[in-house]
């Protein structure tokens, strides 16, 4: 089992400094500029406090499982005394005294190795759930990169479909002043024009939302502004995608909750050994070494103010109330139950990169026909506008054509970006979300 992948990532998307600014966690505005996917994500990873949390756990883990080598080293107590005894109606004089004493572990049938083993398999489990929530909140960063992409389009296509619209109401109104239409077209113009002022306000509305849902995920205030760069168009096509057998032996090897499962049932595993190997002997070398001033007068005793042992010293536990055969039976328990969780989280990863799978796959499809939608909608518009201009087609016509050309417009750019997100979909389930970002770079 490695535990590489959440370490690489992060020295491809570093939680340091965004570019030169070396203030991204304590700044209170946006940087200036166009900021790529790749660059809010750095910005994003800096900031975000639940990451930060999850990285304070995993160094918390750390430390305790190199706190578990220490039972492979001596350990030295020292002591320090001061008092007076009490007899026969009479205080003695002050005594001092003071003490050091060692004891090393020699032998315990690898009980200590097997607590370490698990404080490892410990460590190594927080540390993919580490990997697993920086990959969840990197996939809403992109999600919500997509959102106010797709919401800047919308306005884009709105204004578009505006001037649209203008161009009819200027149509029929020339015609109108020409007695060549009747008064209806102009007022059918002007209530489409009003149509499209409404819908060019709300998608003006959608596309803050949007922005400020972004802001608040890279924790700068809502009503701040940011501008980012749109994606390329040269991929999503068919010729990229995978095999799902291809797409499921990555997921194996890379996704994060798989990981997990499989480093908390080896801590299991050896957590496990170390309570059947606690009911075993143990061997440990000892050592002391006192030194002692008494008033040696008050009791009409002599000895000798340094005195120390050394020896070896077994132990073995004989009774303890059950508790240890109870705690093995526990430990047996869970252990199995880690392998269960184990089973369940791979049957959930497999459907989770099918699933991603068939939606990506859906997604291409859908943005194809969206495309040959707006191609024939705008050409029909196209057309359906020079035939009213010669008297060949009728306001209500042109309006029908347009509100399609509405439809398909607002289809394609749902479509365009929804394939982005479904790829990146594609990326969390197989636990490589650090390969979607490459991509768009």
């Amino acid at each position: 089992m490695k535990f590489t992948y959440f370490l690489s990532f992060l020295a491809v998307m570093p939680m340091v400094a965004l570019g030169d600014d070396g203030d991204c966690m304590t700044r209170r505005n946006v940087p200036a500029g166009v900021l790529d996917l790749s660059r809010v994500i750095e910005l994003g990873l800096c900031r975000n406090p639940e990451t930060a949390a999850a990285y304070y756990s995993l160094e918390a883990t750390r430390l305790n499982k190199n706190a578990g080598y220490a039972s492979y080293l001596p350990s030295v107590n020292a002591a320090a005394s001061v008092g007076k005894n009490y007899q026969n109606r009479d205080w003695g004089e002050w005594q001092y005294g003071a003490s050091i004493s060692a004891s090393y572990l020699i032998f315990d049938f690898g009980k200590r190795l097997a607590d370490l083993n698990q404080l490892s398999a410990t460590w190594r489990a927080t540390g993919f759930d580490y990997d697993e929530r920086v990959q969840n909140y990197v996939y809403g960063l992109i999600g919500s990169y997509y959102s106010l992409l797709n919401a800047d389009a919308d306005v884009t296509s709105a204004n578009a479909l505006r001037d649209v619209a203008r161009a009819a109401l200027d149509t029929a109104s020339k015609k109108f002043k020409a007695g060549v239409v009747a008064r209806a077209d102009v007022l059918k113009a002007e209530t489409t024009l009003a149509t499209r002022d409404l819908e060019l306000e709300r998608a003006k509305n959608n596309r803050e939302i949007a922005k400020g849902t972004l802001l608040t995920k890279l924790s700068f205030p809502a009503d701040n502004d940011i501008k980012i760069a749109d994606m390329p168009s040269n991929f999503g096509r068919p010729a990229e995608n995978r095999s799902i057998d291809e797409l499921i032996e990555v997921a194996r090897k890379k996704r994060p909750d798989l990981l997990r499962a499989a480093a908390n049932r080896d801590a299991a595993w050896h957590r496990r050994n170390s309570a059947f190997l606690k009911n075993l002997p143990s061997i440990s070398a000892t050592g002391t070494l006192s030194w002692n001033d008494y008033d040696t007068h008050s009791f009409g005793t002599t000895h000798d103010h340094i005195s120390g042992s050394i020896g070896i010293r077994a132990s073995m536990p004989i009774f303890a109330g059950f508790a240890n055969m109870y705690g093995l039976r526990s430990a047996t328990a869970a252990y199995d139950g880690a392998s269960e969780n184990l089973r369940g989280a791979t049957d959930s990863a497999m459907l989770d990169v099918f699933s991603a799978y068939q939606n990506y796959k859906t997604a291409q499809t859908v943005l194809t026909q969206t495309e040959t939608l707006l191609k024939s909608a705008t050409e029909s518009e196209r057309v359906t506008a020079g035939m009213y201009r010669v008297g060949r087609a009728t306001m209500l016509d042109w309006q029908t054509v347009q509100s399609e050309l509405v439809s398909a417009q607002r289809q394609n750019n749902a479509a365009k970006y929804d394939l982005y997100i479904k790829r990146a979909a594609v990326a969390l389930a197989i636990g490589d979300i650090k390969s979607e970002i490459e991509k768009d770079e």
